[in-house]
């Protein structure tokens, strides 16, 4: 029973982490895209990108910490 929990630990580190770089890459093709369409507000895209994929990166940090802390 206890190797079944440590499985589910790790498969959720894994999720966490497959969704995290899934939203990044989501994040920067739709800001490239939306600065190839206006080039004047590439600036503030990109910050917004930056701010954005900072906040997935704490939220899948958090989320495999959690995991493994549930070893």
């Amino acid at each position: 029973m206890e190797t079944l929990g440590i499985f589910g630990a790790a498969l959720g580190a894994a999720l966490a982490v497959i969704g995290a770089a899934y939203g990044i890459g989501k994040i920067g093709s739709a800001a490239m895209e939306s600065i190839g369409r206006q080039p004047e507000a590439a600036g503030k895209i990109r910050t917004n990108m930056i701010i954005v994929a900072a906040l997935i990166e704490g939220v899948a940090l958090f989320a495999v910490a959690v995991c493994f802390m549930a070893l």
